[in-house]
């Protein structure tokens, strides 16, 4: 069938990963270990990330979970703050997290818009931080829906954000196309009954998703190619 909407997971997906949130990595530990390295280290070993080299493992909690799920794992290693606190100061360092575009956005989505596309943000990230990032690279009118996990929608891998942004645009969902750098972002397109597409700007290979995924493509600059030879 033809594709006429797309649903876009953002961190890894519209944003490179490793550009995007190494920095954020760094200093969001610092301020959980109140600046001591030391200690910063030892909760980066915690969620996957390597605080000497900013880069996350391929394993790293931070990839495809929400920020509760990532601060209840925190929580076990930090004293004096409460799972709320932690919540808040994530969600804060990330709000301002200065993004890296996996592609020159703009005119990508612009393309798609103008070939009859409805476009749609489905994250794992707070809705509030993922408006902002989005508004930062000038792209958030180009969206007819975006849903963070705390929008009432769930989160993925289930398929509650996906289905969601069907229903909003009125478009059924074996019309829709999934997009997403995670096996939690195409098990959720499978889930929703969605052509699937992966894409190599996060931190999997694509021998990871190629057993979820209809294709896997380098970055989303591909998918207008891929749309027009299928």
């Amino acid at each position: 069938m033809p594709i006429d909407a797309i649903v876009f997971d953002k961190d890894g997906t519209l944003f490179d990963f490793a550009n995007t949130w190494g920095g954020f990595g760094r200093s969001m530990l610092l301020r959980l270990s109140q600046g001591d390295e030391d200690r910063a280290t030892e909760l980066g070993r915690v969620i996957g990330y390597d605080f000497e080299h900013g880069r996350y493992t391929a394993d790293s909690i931070v990839i495809a979970a929400t920020v509760e799920e990532i601060a209840e794992v925190l929580i076990l290693h930090v004293d004096g703050m409460t799972l709320q606190e932690i919540v808040d100061l994530m969600n804060a360092e990330a709000a301002a997290a200065p993004q890296a575009p996996a592609v020159p956005l703009v005119p990508f989505l612009e393309s798609l818009q103008k070939a009859g596309i409805k476009l749609g943000v489905a994250t794992n990230d707070s809705e509030h931080p993922a408006l902002q990032h989005l508004e930062s690279v000038g792209i958030r009118e180009h969206f007819d829906f975006v849903a963070g996990y705390d929008s009432g929608h769930g989160f993925k891998p289930g398929p509650g954000q996906l289905l969601a942004f069907a229903a909003h645009v009125g478009v059924e969902p074996s019309r829709i196309a999934m997009v997403g750098d995670s096996l939690h972002d195409l098990q959720a397109g499978r889930a929703a009954g969605m052509t699937t597409i992966g894409v190599l700007t996060g931190l999997a290979e694509a021998e990871a998703l190629a057993p979820m995924a209809d294709v896997v493509l380098p970055d989303i600059g591909h998918i207008p190619e891929w749309l027009a030879q299928n």
